[in-house]
């Protein structure tokens, strides 16, 4: 870029200094920055400034005031008449009537009892509705902080009044979120209710006690939890949200959940939580849908505020009330919960007025702008909610689910960004699972897979993963169960000989997971289990599988029966993230990739001064492999998918093994070593000091 051209870059473009081909766009970048920038003034001027407007959530819904008095205010514009009902009335829909103002919000102040709050704590509530047309409605207070499910009696939700007599008491806040910020995020991908081996709905409590020593000593530093806000349905993995401020009670109860990331935080990790803001639960009785009696109050009307595959709901975010709801349920689990940052689901559908739905993504930069194919609103909302958050906490963590690639998701709201800190490379698991069901091992293309690892946009942090969740579901299998299928269930046991599809599993699923995490990002995420190689694939119970536990559950116990081999894929992904820990290569530089030799299937690159060698070669072992590297000197092994201790066959003498380079140029390097390298294994050398 010229520096005339550099003069040329108006505010909300600068962007382009990272990017100049997105110069032919620069107009889209204006305009989309000064929408936002118009609403955060907006924002200033009525409400005192986007971080007071998120927090709306203390004043919508029910409080409990020092005197005891209860406030409660609902949003309701369609709505006649309301009023608050429960138990503690006897349902009586007369009894305490609401007041409405000019912009639809009802409110009402129910005086304490000599200082005892009139609704008891944990009992059932309702709001009472009368709408424009003369229907009586209930309906589940939109903010309301518990909601509880008696499948016996019904599958709808009831509302629940939580004014528990002692509040919980943080006993961890002295490690503070700046503190815990991770300057390489390993990010352990967990879902609390399938923590258990039982057949049964796991607990807060269980994965306080169970599963978090287990991934604080595997070296995670980020936890993110699934399936956290209310859903009315187990089986939708908890992306059919119903109540918005609601934690799931099947896991236990507000207090559970603060207790495990209080726990959290005292081992020093940072915990995320997947949110979502894409889209909501169709439901009326307990969810937001129809709320007022209308279907525009929260969402868009008509089929536009419809997803067809999803079958729910779309949020208009260009609602002035809609956007105080969503920005402040996300102050919510920062303050009331001590969140450190979200997961945001479904960033494509939002961002898309086609929702990504039958539209693939070519990469072409028209794709990625104008009002046919970009919601605007949706732009805004994301850039706003991002902006709101680093705000109030510059270590707040943001993490986008986005499958198009859109430009500048990653970067900062005043270059022309959204201002995400983190998007998460959705190719590369597609592509293992790809290349393990179609591909045979001899076919692999080692530039194809060095460039798929390495195809991120410049400046912009990526989240780096073999698998997640959605590769792990009913359909698809595992990594480890595609690499070994049933010789799972027979084979694993050291006491069993090692057969030739079991070695392989284990050798690749090492390989895979190594490459992905030093070659793929600026981070890695792991799905709970994947760790260790975990078998089968994952199905909530569901009428077509009669309901059953039996795949909605993480099997522990194979993990720690000592003769299975499970043990080794545990030991070197613990390894894996405490070598990263100490070198850093997830907080360094890309990799410089010296090598991709199809014929060797030999893939070496560098990156935070180490030399990370693959051979992925299915028979082929070399001795006295040539690899060029930059820095001479002396080198050792720090990590070797081929160690007995990771299930290898240990050819390679650590103690004998010194690398020494010599200064000849070789692959582009100005130096190169030898080393011995045996089939579909991984090593990583050290410079020694």
């Amino acid at each position: 870029m010229t520096s005339h051209q550099e003069d040329e870059i108006p505010e909300g473009a600068g962007i382009l200094r990272i990017d100049p081909w997105l110069s032919p766009f620069k107009l889209d970048l204006v305009k989309r920055h000064k929408v936002t920038v118009d609403w955060i003034d907006r924002l200033e001027r009525d409400e005192g400034g986007i971080v007071k407007f998120s927090e709306g959530y203390n004043s919508f819904g029910l409080h409990v005031l020092e005197n005891g008095d209860i406030v409660y205010r609902e949003w309701a514009p369609n709505a006649i008449d309301a009023s608050i009902i429960g138990d503690f009335n006897n349902w009586n829909r007369g009894q305490y009537r609401m007041t409405k103002d000019s912009y639809g919000v009802w409110s009402i102040i129910l005086p304490s009892n000599n200082g005892v709050p009139l609704i008891p704590h944990n009992t059932k509530i309702k709001l009472a509705l009368t709408l424009s047309n003369g229907a009586t409605v209930d309906r589940l207070p939109a903010w309301i902080t518990r909601v509880t499910q008696d499948l016996s009696v019904s599958p709808v939700y009831d509302a629940i009044f939580w004014n528990p007599p002692q509040k919980y008491e943080w006993k961890h806040d002295n490690v503070t979120r700046a503190q815990r910020h991770p300057l390489s995020a390993k990010i352990y991908e967990a879902h609390v209710g399938i923590s258990t081996s039982e057949l049964r709905v796991g607990t807060y409590n269980e994965f306080t006690r169970d599963t978090l020593p287990r991934i604080h000593k595997l070296g995670y530093n980020v936890i993110q939890l699934m399936a956290v806000m209310e859903h009315a349905y187990y089986a939708s993995f908890g992306y059919q949200v119903t109540s918005f401020f609601a934690v799931s009670s099947r896991y236990g109860t507000p207090e559970d959940l603060k207790h495990l990331i209080d726990e959290a935080h005292k081992l020093g990790m940072t915990v995320l939580l997947d949110v979502v803001h894409s889209h909501a639960c169709k439901n009326v009785l307990d969810g937001l849908n129809m709320f007022d009696g209308t279907d525009y109050q929260y969402f868009h009307g008509g089929p536009k505020g419809y997803h067809s595959l999803w079958d729910s709901r779309l949020f208009n975010y260009g609602k002035y009330e809609v956007l105080r709801f969503l920005l402040s349920n996300l102050r919510f689990y920062i303050d009331e919960y001590h969140f450190d940052g979200f997961r945001f689901d479904g960033v494509t559908s939002m961002m898309y007025t086609h929702h990504g739905i039958g539209t693939g993504f070519s990469g072409g930069y028209h794709e990625y702008f104008g009002d046919s194919n970009v919601d605007p609103e949706a732009m805004n909302y994301l850039i706003l909610a991002n902006y709101m958050l680093h705000k109030l906490d510059p270590n707040i963590i943001t993490i986008a689910e986005d499958v198009s690639g859109m430009p500048g998701l990653c970067v900062p709201m005043d270059l022309g960004g959204v201002g995400f800190d983190y998007r998460l490379a959705m190719a590369i698991p597609d592509m293992w699972i790809k290349l393990l069901k179609e591909v045979n091992d001899d076919n692999w293309n080692m530039g194809k897979i060095v460039f798929e690892l390495t195809n991120r946009r410049y400046k912009e942090k990526t989240v780096a993963y073999a698998e997640s969740h959605d590769q792990a579901l009913v359909g698809d299998k595992t990594v480890a169960f595609w690499l070994m299928d049933k010789e799972m269930y027979t084979n694993m046991s050291d006491l069993s000989a090692l057969t030739p599809i079991i070695d392989r599993g284990l050798a690749l699923h090492k390989v895979i997971r190594l490459i992905t995490h030093a070659l793929g990002g600026e981070a890695y995420l792991n799905f709970e289990g994947n760790e260790f190689g975990h078998p089968e694939w994952l199905d909530f119970p569901r009428d077509g599988n009669g309901n059953s536990f039996w795949y909605a559950r993480r099997q522990w116990n194979v993990l720690d029966d000592n003769l299975l081999r499970y043990k080794y894929l545990n030991e070197f992904d613990s390894a894996m993230q405490h070598t990263e820990e100490k070198y850093g290569w997830l907080r360094s530089e890309p990799a410089y990739v010296s090598l991709k030799h199809e014929g060797d299937k030999m893939i070496v690159f560098e990156r935070a001064g180490l030399l990370f060698i693959f051979n992925l070669h299915p028979t082929q072992s070399y001795a006295d492999y040539r690899v060029g590297v930059q820095i001479p000197g002396q080198y050792r092994i720090v990590l070797d998918s081929d160690e007995q201790k990771f299930g290898g066959h240990a050819r390679i003498d650590h103690e004998k093994s010194k690398f020494f380079t010599t200064p000849f140029a070789w692959n582009g390097r100005d130096n190169f070593l030898q080393v011995y390298i045996p089939s579909r294994v991984a090593l990583v050398l050290a410079k020694v000091d």
